[in-house]
């Protein structure tokens, strides 16, 4: 029904660089990490910049993890792991970090009065959902809490590795890693296995014993130091056939996941194996998918020069009944003496100061192992084999005793590392940590040494202290305190909040013709997304449809698409129900676009399961692609039939949405409104508390009476008032400052509310630019 957009625009040429796969390629949303290496290397200036990787499928980030990036922000690599959930380039660069906590808020306070918070909204890309608050919020996010021994960053080593005392009587010629790759570096057709090795190692060749039936990946490309590596593991169970594959992961470069499938068994089940599995016997019920639907899967995603790699990867091609010639095993990367091998728990916590397989989850993560064992090869390729063989892995293995079992214990330096607080990694640069906050606050995080507390009578007193005090440290938290919301009016702003994203995710349109279509009508509507319900309206002089949409983009699309359009020589008009909550509903829209997290972010119906195959096979066209996210059904895993994709900016956003409604694609789309976050928080809301469209809502007693109170700190009022003032703030703090705004929550007697986190780096621009939000 809407006319089809003709793509003119050129792909861009192709550079000599090695191809990057785009980072997500289904499952959660993930932003790309591909390109991470190639702009730390950019000789242009460097400023502090971050990308968030939100693995999560419920976008949550823990007060544990907040931590650890507040922590890296202060150190660095040198002492503490990366952020596993976000990326801060140019850690060095950043000048400040600066907290804002607003006490008594939650998730729920930021999206009921959305419009009042102008300047978080726009001034901060990286939105992220909070779990609800313990008792002592503050004490979480520093590592307070969970603090048992009093750490000291100069006891710490890089990572989780040995420290350089007991490196002093390494002899590296003697190193098996030195002795087969020699000092220098090496690149990626240095580190893939012989023909001979991968004999040896019992890999599956073509035309061996056993391999008669195998299929061939079919790269036969020529493979060079720039080739694309790809992580893959895969989980077995035992048949009566021997092991079979059971499930298969792929991840990129970028660490995006582009094959994660459960797979059934060909033979009878005798084992699942769910210990180093994690599958059941009622997660492979469902199940439909086949060994031949991946090895076809799998031949479709791979490019011809592509390079595998894997931890004992010979075992996953075996049950994947697949043959290729390019291989990274990182277990015989790490070489080991006398032809044993570390494992890959091992390996993740020495050299990369991670901890995987944790046993208090069932079984393994194939997609955490398959990203574990890139990011191994990549730190080899990085490094360099003198730096590995420096460490002194063998050492450290003995020491330790983690080569024995899978469940062994973490290193000394991991436990100081885990259980270090943000307040010892400011004492080890010599600084100390500012809190600004009411005195009738009370925190373990008050009392502790290397902190500056000041107290104060009122927020405003905390607001006109803050401006004095800020810029003179490098640390500092400033909270507000506000009034909860009483029960009553949580329970009656959570419902208002359910129906009205209902009321304006739903579509009246008419009039059609008496003798219309209806299965036509039904297949129309839902070419614009996802379809919650379909009823016809019969109480009018011609037949009218009202269709509830899942998500407020379909809605939105459908609207535009066909309001105005004749259908059967009728002229139709397509338009929201007309209720209080939907009266400024064009004004939502529209501000919801302009939301600085989902300006780079487009949304397209009608993609099929072959979708992110075909994009990953044409990613050349789509420049600046961070993330896809390939929404599943929650009951039985399928992939639905629309998608979101985020850029780095609007307009490479914008040219790929011309691209994918235009002829070549022919999918449905627009810009979107709703932040991944929200989405997902308001699709987990029980659906019987959902009131239907057509329900009439009263008016809201008690949020009435307290607004007609006017009290300054109700929370709408304080929503507008101190949003601004924040904002003055804002724009008054130096260039390369991390700035937080954090919402924790409410937990009580009552129930619990999640928070809200918004994040970014404050930018020269910023500086100099007169903010009209204010």
């Amino acid at each position: 029904m809407e006319p089809e957009q003709e793509n003119t625009e050129r792909p861009p040429k192709r550079g000599r660089k090695r191809r990057q796969a785009p980072s997500q390629l289904g499952g959660a949303a993930e932003a790309m990490r591909a390109g991470w290496e190639r702009e730390e290397r950019r000789p242009q200036v460097k400023k502090a910049r971050l990308s968030t990787i939100l693995f999560t499928e419920n976008c949550e980030v823990t007060h544990e993890q907040l931590c650890g990036l507040l922590k890296y922000a202060i150190v660095g690599e040198s002492s503490v792991p990366r952020p596993s959930w976000c990326q801060l380039f140019h850690q060095n660069n950043l000048n400040n970090v600066v907290i804002f906590v607003l006490q008594g808020m939650s998730q729920l306070h930021f999206y009921r009065f959305y419009m009042e918070f102008g300047f978080l909204r726009k001034a901060f890309r990286h939105k992220f959902r909070l779990p609800s608050p313990s008792s002592d919020f503050l004490a979480d996010i520093i590592g307070l809490q969970k603090k048992e021994t009093t750490g000291d960053l100069s006891k710490m080593s890089k990572g989780s590795l040995p420290s350089a005392s007991s490196k002093v009587s390494i002899n590296l010629q003697d190193d098996p890693i030195i002795q087969k790759y020699g000092s220098k570096k090496v690149g990626i057709t240095k580190c893939l296995l012989t023909k001979e090795e991968m004999e040896t190692f019992h890999f599956p060749l073509q035309g061996f014993p056993d391999c008669e039936n195998f299929v061939l990946t079919k790269c036969n490309g020529s493979v060079t130091d720039n080739s694309p590596l790809f992580g893959l593991d895969c989980e077995m169970c035992l048949t009566s056939k021997g092991r079979e594959l059971t499930r298969i992961a792929l991840v990129t470069e970028g660490g995006g996941c582009v094959l994660d499938e459960l797979v059934k068994p060909d033979n009878k089940v005798l084992d699942y194996l769910t210990s180093f599995s994690g599958i059941t016997k009622k997660s492979l019920e469902p199940v439909t998918t086949k060994l031949k639907d991946v090895q076809r899967k799998l031949k479709a995603l791979l490019p011809p020069n592509a390079v595998l790699v894997g931890h004992s990867l010979d075992l996953d091609l075996k049950a994947l009944k697949m043959i290729h010639p390019y291989v990274i095993d990182t277990s015989l990367l790490y070489v080991r003496e006398q032809g044993r091998r570390f494992k890959l728990k091992f390996l993740a916590k020495a050299i990369l100061g991670k901890d995987i397989q944790n046993p208090d989850r069932l079984g393994h993560d194939a997609t955490e192992d398959a990203r574990t064992a890139l990011e191994l090869a990549r730190y080899f390729l990085k490094y360099g084999p003198k730096k590995v063989a420096e460490l002194n892995l063998e050492a450290l293995a003995c020491h330790q005793g983690l080569h024995a079992t899978d469940q062994g214990q973490s290193s000394t330096a991991g436990v100081q590392q885990h259980n270090t607080s943000v307040l010892d990694c400011l004492h080890s640069m010599g600084q100390k940590l500012l809190l600004l906050t009411r005195e009738a606050d009370t925190s373990e995080l008050s009392s502790s040494r290397n902190c500056e507390t000041v107290t104060c009578l009122s927020n405003k007193e905390v607001l006109e202290q803050a401006r004095v005090e800020v810029p003179l440290f490098p640390f500092s938290i400033v909270q507000f305190s506000f009034e909860g919301f009483s029960p009553a009016l949580t329970e009656e702003m959570k419902q208002r909040l359910r129906v009205k994203w209902t009321e304006i995710s739903t579509v009246y349109a008419g009039p059609f013709s008496k003798t219309c279509n209806l299965r036509a009508l039904k297949r129309l509507f839902k070419s614009f997304g996802p379809v919650r319900s379909f009823s016809l309206v019969l109480e009018t002089h011609q037949p009218h449809v009202c269709v509830q949409y899942e998500i407020l983009e379909a809605a939105q699309l459908a609207i535009e698409s066909l309001d105005g359009i004749l259908i059967d020589g009728i002229r139709v008009k397509a338009q929201r129900p007309v209720t209080e909550l939907t009266l400024d509903c064009d004004t939502l829209v529209n501000e919801l676009e302009q939301d600085s997290e989902t300006r780079g972010t487009i949304y397209l119906s009608g993609v099929s399961e072959t979708f992110r195959e075909r994009l990953l096979r044409q990613s050349s066209l789509f420049v600046g692609l961070e993330a896809v996210i390939l929404p599943k059904d929650f009951k039985n895993r399928q992939q639905k039939k629309y998608s979101f994709l985020k850029f780095k900016t609007f307009s490479s956003a914008q040219r790929a949405l011309s691209i994918f409604t235009g002829r070549g694609w022919k999918l449905k789309g627009r810009h979107a409104l709703t932040p991944r976050h929200l989405h997902t928080w308001l699709q987990s809301l029980p659906p019987e508390s959902r009131s239907p469209p057509e329900l009439h809502i009263v008016p809201p007693p008690f949020e009435q009476q307290a607004l007609q109170t006017l009290k300054v700190d109700h929370p709408k009022i304080a929503a507008w008032r101190w949003g601004r003032k924040i904002g003055r703030l804002y724009h008054s703090l130096c260039p390369g400052t991390l700035c937080l705004i954090l919402l924790p929550g409410t937990k009580s007697s009552h129930g619990s509310l999640p928070g809200l986190g918004l994040m970014g780096i404050k930018s020269e621009e910023e500086s100099t630019t007169p903010n009209k939000c204010l």
